[in-house]
């Protein structure tokens, strides 16, 4: 294990004695990070950190083409980051200035390069998986011991929807987080650009669009944990978190989540740097901070996603390395995918068929 923190020191000596202000500004997605990082960060480096937050991958990439975002690290998940790779918006890693890159996991890094080769322009931050998050009673009482809670069909059945709709049914509001599942539910390619084959996920999900309650990328989170909503198509660490929060409450909420066994949507969200970067070196000490096992258990402790720095297990806790859920077994990363790079038409198709699902028109 190689932990290195002195280039952080220097840079911030370096900065101080040159009378240069310090500072990083991070966008990052909501409730993504512990809760004493930032903190820990600027009391070793000296660097003040501005951090702001989004809770959809359109919502980020729309700040980042209008230009001069002034934004120095971003955390796109891996299918946005290749296309916007694709149209100059990083500039290239200074591994130099990364010495606890070596602390990284060199297999999830070959998966990682799939949308970025060779690894250039971005490190993982964490991944996870797209599924569902339910409140076990109250699922139980609308569909019975038998309830397909290992399948897509506990939502995408119209007649479970139906029995779901008076306790809450939530849906991540982002086509191409939930498109390609319920295309490989239907059984094509969850890549597929097909405008048939799209259009067909875009009417399953119609088909239960009257009782779904909203469309949104966090909210359902508090919801879950407040017993508010009862089925959530969310992210993996997200449903976690309700659930570690609903335990906390202690009002008998229990919530669980489940990769329905069709297969789902394997992701990783990666560390990038903006061509446009105000504050280039400090967002490489931010990264290189980050990349520290005890920092990066820290957050894996408070987020439920898991990492890419295998020395970091041994400071998680133990309830988190030991759940299938967070860290599937291989059988069940052999039933994942990954996100597909798809052409500008099918952007704007899917982006079509979302609004539409969206607001029932």
């Amino acid at each position: 294990m190689k932990t290195t923190t002195t280039g952080l020191t220097a840079l911030a000596l370096l900065m101080t004695a040159a009378g240069g202000a310090l500072a990083l500004n991070i966008y990052n997605w909501s409730d993504y990070i512990a809760e004493d990082t930032i903190e820990k960060f600027e009391a070793e480096t000296g660097i003040d950190v501005t951090y702001d937050v989004y809770d959809s991958n359109e919502v980020l990439e729309a700040k980042l083409l209008a230009g001069s975002s002034g934004y120095d690290l971003v955390v796109p998940t891996s299918d946005f980051l290749r296309r916007q790779i694709n149209g100059g918006i990083y500039m290239p890693l200074d591994r130099s200035k990364i010495p606890n890159w070596d602390n990284l996991d060199p297999a999830m890094m070959e998966r990682a390069a799939a949308y970025d080769e060779g690894n250039e322009h971005a490190v993982i931050y964490m991944w996870g998986t797209n599924g569902i998050g339910y409140n076990v009673d109250m699922v139980r009482e609308r569909l019975g011991e038998d309830a397909p809670t290992d399948s897509w069909d506990l939502i995408l059945d119209p007649a479970n929807a139906e029995k779901l709709a008076d306790c809450g049914i939530t849906i991540l509001d982002s086509a191409t987080e939930v498109l390609p599942a319920v295309l490989n539910y239907l059984g094509f390619d969850p890549g597929s650009s097909d405008p048939d084959e799209l259009e067909q996920a875009a009417a399953a999900i119609e088909a239960i669009r009257p009782h779904v309650r909203y469309f949104h990328s966090s909210q359902y989170i508090s919801d879950l944990a407040n017993g508010e909503v009862c089925v959530s198509i969310g992210f993996s660490g997200d449903v976690f978190i309700a659930a570690d929060r609903a335990a906390e409450a202690g009002q008998g909420v229990e919530i669980a989540y489940i990769i329905p066994k069709e297969g789902t949507l394997q992701w990783f969200d990666m560390m990038a740097i903006p061509a446009d970067a105000p504050n280039p070196d400090e967002a490489h000490a931010f990264i290189n901070f980050v990349l520290q096992p005890e920092i990066m258990a820290d957050i894996t402790n408070y987020v439920y996603y898991p990492n890419a720095v295998p020395a970091s297990k041994e400071f998680i806790d133990p309830e988190i390395t030991e759940s299938e859920q967070i860290y599937p077994p291989q059988n069940v990363l052999d039933n994942l995918f990954p996100s597909q790079l798809r052409d500008a038409r099918t952007d704007r198709t899917m982006t079509r068929l979302w609004t539409r699902i969206r607001t029932g028109q």
